[in-house]
């Protein structure tokens, strides 16, 4: 008689799947709960115990480690001395291991559980028998995933067979699953023991989607999910209507929610190709999108927009007069979502941020490596502002000094904006010197640089940028400080009459 080994944790589904064993003559062997479950539903069942001839022990930390277990999912049946050793010691096969693990991911999902009671969720016995039965594939069916009960039901039913090339998919979708159950073990107790550059590190990913392509047609992609997803991802939005999500959709959308963080007040973020496009802040969302509209009427086009606030009627009448790929907000209301209906295809995405933190690890891969660090969480404070210069800013352009520099901290380094009344005016990105992006910020400003402030990623290595930003009219600069040339541009500053703040924290974003 063939034997089929059921332990799982999560009990859906399990029931109809005893069942269908117990139809095509499979003997059923269990565990705890499950044993328990399975005989209230009038499944025969075997205890794993009357197997072991060993009582289960230490509050069932104890009880499938045992060789008349571990015999039955590794023995070769193809190989006469492991069949003989079998018979000997009257060890059983098990041909069918349906096994899935204590909660351990969820259970620390609750930011109150003590160690003790994540501890607890480490399975043991789980990943034992999986990982024997998976690697015993040519002879053992081993199933992992609830999703794949209907498979084995369908195959019980029909008498069918397992091909050796489906017990392989399903022993790789096995070891998958261990492996991401230990990373996430390891991750957590490697925070709690407060563990900085640990001599290896792990991941754990889940697959949200797969993509059409990658950042370009030729290549292949996917979006996975963080483990235990964080409030407030771009993973647990909900799409209300439009296209499939692309992968620059999805970077660009991660961009957008980075810089909204920063902002409590009513405020829309405009990004294109990962860089902000346009901000501006409100009274109202309507307010604040047209301040960001405004702000680059033109590279909007075909961007992501961001919203920290319900999107009402007034708003989504602004936004369907453009093309856009995105609107992304924490609620809409039915009649903003009837407006927007009317552009079917832009993307709608409700995503509730009250929760989302600038938090975690910044993972960046490069050719046969990763490179890991903390997120740029670091928030600015008045004891950090140091004001350098003869002329003080007025309280006008503290107010619009302090949006930009929320700003500058998310746009590619070289990084310049100017800002003034509560929005963008322009955005200087990505250059390989810090005077050619305030060039490009001003010349985007135009007349409106008159007036504004001005904001750098990082210090001045020389006065030049002082100098473009005095002959556009720019009124206050903010910017880390800290070259040994700082007092070049201290001095031009007083000259032409510019206040200057220092922050002593940089923002480089490459």
């Amino acid at each position: 008689m063939s034997r089929a080994l059921i332990s799982v944790s999560d009990k859906e589904g399990i029931i109809p799947l005893a069942q269908a064993f117990v139809a095509r003559g499979v003997e059923v062997v269990s565990t705890g709960g499950t044993y328990r479950t399975l005989t209230a539903a009038g499944v025969p069942v075997t205890e794993v115990a009357e197997v072991t001839a060993f009582p289960e022990m230490m509050d069932g930390r104890v009880k499938t480690l045992h060789p008349m277990i571990h015999g039955g999912l590794l023995a070769l049946r193809d190989e006469p001395s492991h069949m003989e050793a079998a018979r000997e010691h009257q060890i059983g096969m098990i041909d069918y291991v349906i096994v899935n693990l204590y909660p351990f991911a969820k259970t620390i999902e609750n930011p109150n559980v003590h160690l003790a009671e994540a501890v607890e969720q480490i399975d043991i016995g789980g990943p034992s028998m999986l990982r024997a039965a998976a690697k015993n594939y040519r002879f053992v069916v081993t199933v992992v995933d609830p999703a794949d009960y209907g498979l084995l039901i369908e195959r019980l039913a029909t008498d069918a067979v397992f091909a050796e090339e489906e017990r392989f998919a399903l022993a790789a979708k096995v070891f998958r699953h261990t492996a991401a159950y230990d990373a996430r073990i390891a991750q957590y107790l490697t925070e709690k023991a407060g563990v900085s550059n640990p001599e290896s590190v792990t991941f754990s990913y889940e697959l949200q989607q797969p993509l059409r392509y990658g950042e370009n047609p030729h290549q292949q992609a996917a979006f996975y999910r963080a483990s235990g997803v964080l409030a407030g991802s771009l993973a647990s939005a909900k799409q209300r209507q439009g296209k499939e999500l692309s992968f620059n959709n999805i970077q660009d959308a991660g961009a957008a929610l980075d810089l909204l963080t920063e902002f409590d007040q009513p405020t829309v973020v405009a990004v294109k190709h990962m860089n902000p496009c346009g901000v501006g802040t409100g009274v109202t969302a309507a307010e604040a999108f047209a301040r960001a509209y405004e702000a680059d009427p033109v590279s909007i086009f075909g961007g992501i927009v961001a919203c920290n606030r319900e999107v009402d009627e007034a708003t989504a009448s602004q936004l369907v007069e453009l093309f856009l790929e995105i609107v992304i907000a924490p609620t809409f209301t039915s009649g903003a979502l009837e407006i927007l209906a009317k552009k079917k295809n832009v993307r709608v995405l409700e995503l509730d941020m009250a929760e989302r933190k600038n938090e975690g690890v910044d993972l960046r891969a490069v050719y046969g490596g990763l490179l890991v660090q903390d997120r740029d969480a670091r928030a600015l404070t008045d004891a950090d502002l140091r004001v350098v210069t003869a002329r003080q800013p007025s309280e006008e352009e503290w107010a619009d000094l302090l949006f930009a520099w929320k700003i500058v901290k998310h746009v590619k380094s070289n990084a310049i904006v100017l800002a003034k009344d509560a929005q963008t005016v322009g955005v200087g990105a990505g250059q390989m010197n810090r005077v050619g992006a305030a060039r490009i910020a001003i010349e985007q400003a135009g007349e409106r640089a008159v007036g504004a402030v001005l904001a750098s990623d990082a210090f001045f290595p020389m006065p030049d940028t002082v100098e473009v930003a005095a002959r556009a009219g720019v009124r206050a600069i903010i910017q880390p400080g800290g070259s040994i040339k700082d007092q070049a541009s201290i001095d031009l500053a007083n000259e032409r009459g510019i206040a200057m703040v220092f922050t002593g924290i940089r923002h480089f974003r490459h």
